[in-house]
């Protein structure tokens, strides 16, 4: 597989997982000129809409979800949100930045790992 499908496949699995915790999928692949957002999504139960982004990997060699997500990457989640949020026209209670980060290869099923609130 090439790179660009390890990373369709992994946002795939991300969706399925938010999904399964009972979150609304808002867009995916949100681009402006500034980046891109993964997966935008709405956790109706507590109002929240959360920004997430997907970490796909097939081997540990170039870290794992937590060192993906450095401090610049962070910052960068955020403008890219906020740019968003100011063409919405909805309000929302709370802003949450989250990571999936999806494990493929090592296991015969895919390793999904959750971060919630990373910024």
């Amino acid at each position: 597989m090439t790179r660009a499908e390890i990373g369709a496949l992994g946002e795939q699995l991300a969706v399925e997982h938010l999904r399964s915790l009972g979150l609304r999928i808002l867009a995916r692949n949100w681009r402006c000129r500034y980046g891109e957002l993964d997966v935008i999504a709405a956790d109706d139960a507590v109002g929240a809409v959360v920004f997430v982004e997907v970490k796909t990997r097939t081997s540990d060699r170039f870290g794992g979800v937590e060192e993906a997500v450095t401090p610049q990457k962070v910052r960068r989640l955020r403008r890219l949100a906020g740019l968003w949020l100011a063409d919405q026209n909805t309000r929302w209670a709370q802003v949450r930045i989250d990571v999936v980060g999806v494990r493929l290869g090592r296991c015969p099923t895919p390793e999904i790992m959750h971060l919630q609130g990373v910024g």
